[in-house]
């Protein structure tokens, strides 16, 4: 059985997918941008800012499929200018704390809107009976 959540985001339903997707164990989050509660790009220029508010919306669909992100295996950072690595860096040491997992930075071209900076894709694997999923 597989549990999804969505975050409401306009590309879920035009393009056909979910935030994140819980099947047994293993909890996968897809790309996620950083994207400001009224739908805007949030912190246009701020590499920091912008990874910190995707790992803010992650942090968000791990917990709603009873995940957190102590359970994250493996991190991909997709980012328009790698020589902002350390800021992108410091937003994603936060976010795992005590619990670094695999991780991958590559730069790309381009992600679908031009003032952003970083989309950020997660897998996490729930390893403790009490993580259950959140209602709703």
């Amino acid at each position: 059985m597989f549990q999804r959540t969505f975050s409401g985001a306009p590309w879920e339903k035009t393009v056909g997918y979910c935030r994140a997707l819980r099947a047994g164990r293993s909890v996968y989050v897809t790309g996620t941008a950083p994207v400001a509660e009224d739908g805007s790009v949030f912190a246009p220029g701020d590499a920091y800012r912008q990874a910190q508010r995707c790992f803010e919306i992650i942090a968000a669909a791990l917990h709603r499929l009873g995940a957190e992100p102590r359970h994250v295996v493996r991190t991909r950072l997709f980012v328009t200018d790698i020589t902002h690595w350390k800021e992108f860096g410091a937003a994603h040491r936060e976010f795992v704390g005590e619990h670094p997992p695999c991780t991958t930075m590559v730069e790309v071209r381009r992600l679908i809107d031009p003032a952003m900076l970083v989309e950020v894709e997660v897998d996490a694997v729930v390893d403790d009976e009490a993580a259950d999923p959140q209602p709703g």
